[in-house]
């Protein structure tokens, strides 16, 4: 016979306890999460999961990866496979990241399933029979080039809303405003794909009429909103929908890659990623028990919590629950919701796109342990506004604040234990008669127990980072017993006394480890294992733990035997600090191509070792007078670069590619050189004209859309990408002068062959500086009247 609540290893929910399904927004697919993704959802998620089984409350926690959509054929474009290889690869790694991170989901899944396929069908068929879908024609933006219509994310422009105008703005969605798009409204629209301007063309359509729903759904926002204590601002973003209005929202879309749509009519459709992703919350929890709807139609006895980036609010606080209550099934609604604003990266935006950030792959290279990662990410968790990770806060943080205080205190406690008789212990904790009339350990008591009482209040409420601050004040007050008591002398003076203060110690050790379990569950089982304890963590009102909390003496028996104190945490320096700042500087791609560059530097001194011994050797033997070094085996140095002061003649829109100029570019030739820039979206047309410019002159000519490009125009990028502007040499300079680097002497190669070898490994050093000079490491672009600059842009990348 099943145990009550189980379902074959699942849980389901027990009558007559608090049963809690927990839901993070599913990360998508076709990337790597950073740490603010993870931050966002996941970890939020995962403290709460935690918190509730801490509290014994029968709790689930249900996530995957979203699979479906344009992003996924458009990675699956981009990786020159298969929609469903993209899937399996990135659902792998998600995987790893989150298992590295201690993320304790009872199920990890997928959208892409046969389950995905079966419950969003069912919904849309009842929706159907319901009368709360119709069918519209609209237009959708094609692509001739293509030759398809263009979904949502296919499709990049400026926002159109006013005081926004974002110049990559994708159709959906703009980031930079947040409010959700229609492709056919974005001003100047560019099919990401080949760059051309699409047109519009009309297509039939699936929509969910939200309006009819608006008093359904005003209801239960009215009510939930207040008895789910919805962080604030879900309830803003969620009644700005309302007071705009709402509006009958599409649901499928033209895509190959998708649950298809079971009506006859639209056959060759699949439903819109934000349609059927949320409900892969319940087909998640279907691959985790037949038995779901015991957890998804149980209103009475399951409560819903959702955790999330701001961004993702409307589609759970409208569209999912309009999909519910359109069905008229007893659905379990979500209770209360937990929204983050965004974490950013020292001075700009983590960017999965653009590859900035730490990511969730990156932070096992770092040595910095797992439970040091989660405590940052939770100390600085964005709760009320945007947060920034930078390394020096973490150095603080660790440094100041985990060392110091938290390890500081658990580490002198049971060390002292396990000092031999005579000057401590001997590694076994002692009995300790009169606790209650130690006034010392009776103020620390009281302190205790309102702070327990005030840890639990604040994560009852899901505000994770006062939680975590409350647990934190707990080991400071206890590092001011050992210091107030100063049980270091009641050994010699007072046993009985110290005695006292030494299992009370010990008690708040154990109740530190419990508290912060949720929070760092890799420090809780070190701190068990050195207790010599099972890792078995309760904070229970029905076993009378958190009244315990009063009485921390009587945590711990006496005559227990510990285990070997270690120290729990490791000072981060400056040097590693410093270290781990350039490591993680720019985007993924310019540590790849650093990383790279390294290898190839290895490889040359290698190279040249091995020729100096043949040419030593040679010599030897009266050899006759050596040729000239070839190119292919020359020290790649900035000295092999033709860089030159060059003067626009003249620029125009490229015939053929929206997204690029053509310049007549004046290097102190006997004829102008054609050039091709990608810079339409960064550099006004007006302001390419007459420009004086640093031009590379020595790359191989390349054909770009049927213009053949004879150089390269110099230009920073700001570390988010978002804007670009030309490296200027001094207005005075003579055209055609070589841009120099001082310490780099020696005559350019006539055509860099191959590319990769030298533009590409030097390319990674090439920033701009806090002063804008253009610079290759420390070393500026130089010319005979002075050094090259850029208008605004600082730290920021050359090519």
């Amino acid at each position: 016979m099943e145990d009550e609540g189980k379902s074959n290893g699942a849980k389901l929910p027990i009558p007559g306890k608090r049963n809690i399904l927990i839901t993070s927004a599913l990360p998508y697919v076709n990337n790597v999460p950073h740490l603010g993704n993870i931050i966002g959802c996941v970890l939020s998620a995962d403290v709460y999961a935690r918190y509730c089984r801490l509290r014994g409350y029968n709790a689930i926690y249900i996530c995957g990866t979203d699979e479906y959509g344009t992003a996924t054929e458009t990675k699956a474009l981009e990786e020159n496979c298969t929609p469903k290889e993209i899937c399996d690869k990135y659902h792998a790694i998600h995987k790893q990241v989150y298992d590295w991170f201690d993320i304790s989901f009872d199920k990890f899944g997928r959208t892409s399933t046969p389950e995905q396929t079966v419950v969003c069908q069912e919904i849309f068929k009842k929706l159907w029979d319901n009368n709360w879908l119709s069918e519209n024609t609209m237009q959708q933006l094609y692509c001739d080039t293509c030759k398809k219509f263009l979904a949502d994310r296919l499709v990049e422009g400026s926002c159109p809303f006013e005081g926004c105008n974002y110049d990559s703005a994708r159709g959906d969605q703009c980031e930079k405003c947040g409010k959700l798009l229609n492709p056919t409204e974005l001003k100047d629209p560019k099919c990401k794909v080949c760059q051309n301007t699409p047109r519009i063309r009309d297509t039939d359509h699936l929509f969910i009429e939200l309006p009819l729903l608006k008093d359904k759904l005003e209801e239960y926002i009215k009510e939930t909103s207040v008895t789910g204590s919805w962080s604030q601002n879900a309830i803003q973003t969620t009644n700005a929908w309302l007071r705009d209005g709402l509006r009958h929202r599409c649901i499928t879309r033209d895509l190959k890659w998708g649950v298809p749509v079971p009506h006859d009519k639209y056959k060759d459709k699949v439903f819109y990623v934000w349609f059927d992703a949320p409900i892969g919350y319940v087909s998640i929890t279907s691959c985790y028990t037949s038995e779901w709807e015991k957890w998804w139609k149980n209103p009475e006895n399951v409560e819903l919590y959702q955790f999330m980036g701001k961004d993702n609010v409307p589609f759970h606080t409208v569209m999912f629950p309009s999909t519910q209550l359109g069905t008229g099934e007893n659905w379990t609604l979500m209770k209360t919701i937990s929204v983050t604003e965004y974490l950013n990266y020292e001075d700009g935006k983590f960017s999965k796109s653009k590859g900035v950030g730490v990511f969730g792959n990156d932070v096992k290279d770092t040595n910095i342990p797992v439970e040091v990662w989660r405590y940052y990410l939770l100390t600085n968790r964005p709760e009320v506004s945007d947060t920034s990770f930078s390394w020096k806060d973490l150095q603080a943080k660790l440094n100041g604040e985990l060392l110091s205080n938290l390890g500081n205190f658990v580490n002198r406690v049971l060390s002292f234990i396990a000092k031999p008789e005579n000057g401590g212990y001997g590694s076994v904790i002692p009995d300790a008669p009169g606790a209650e009339s130690h006034l010392q350990t009776q103020s620390l008591a009281e302190k205790l127990g309102v702070l327990v009482k005030e840890y639990v209040e604040a994560m009852e409420k899901v505000k994770l980072k006062q939680g975590l601050k409350t647990a934190m004040m707990i080991s400071g007050e206890g590092n001011f017993y050992l210091q107030d008591t100063k049980f270091w002398k009641l050994y010699k003076e007072d046993k009985p006394s110290c005695a006292v203060v030494i299992r009370t110690a010990a008690g708040l050790v154990h109740l530190l480890a419990q508290l912060l379990e949720p929070f760092m569950p890799s420090f809780s089982r070190e701190v068990f294992k050195q207790l010599n304890l099972p890792p078995q963590f309760s904070l229970s009102d029905e076993n009378g733990e958190v009244l315990q909390a009063s009485r921390p003496w009587e945590i711990l028996p006496p005559n227990h035997k510990i285990g070997t104190p270690q120290p729990l945490f490791k000072e981060l320096i400056d040097e590693e600090v410093e270290q781990y700042r350039e490591k993680f500087a720019g985007s993924q791609a310019d540590r790849r191509a650093r990383d790279e560059a390294a290898t190839l530097a290895d490889q040359l001194k290698k190279t040249k070792l091995s020729e100096a011994k043949k040419q030593k050797a040679s010599s030897s033997k009266g050899a006759g007078s050596s040729k000239s070094q070839p190119a292919a085996d020359r020290e790649i140095t900035m000295a092999r670069l033709d860089i030159r002061v060059g003067k626009i003649l003249k620029a125009e829109k490229h015939p053929k590619a929206d997204a690029l100029y053509v310049e007549e570019i004046d290097v102190g030739e006997d004829k102008p050189r054609t050039v091709v820039s990608g810079l339409v979206n960064y550099i006004p047309l007006e302001e390419m004209q007459n420009r004086m410019v640093c031009v590379l002159c020595n790359l191989k000519p390349a054909k770009m859309r049927e213009v053949v490009s004879q150089a390269m125009v110099l230009a920073a990028s700001s570390s988010d990408g978002r804007k670009v502007e030309l490296v200027e040499p001094p207005e005075s300079a003579k055209i055609g002068e070589r841009v120099t680097f001082p310490g780099f002497e020696g005559e350019p190669d006539d055509v860099l062959v191959p590319k990769k070898k030298v533009w590409e490994t030097l390319l990674v050093d090439l920033r701009t500086n806090e002063n804008l000079v253009a610079c290759y490491k420390d070393v500026p672009f130089t010319t005979s009247e002075g050094v090259c600059k850029v208008s605004s842009i600082s730290n920021g990348t050359i090519r």
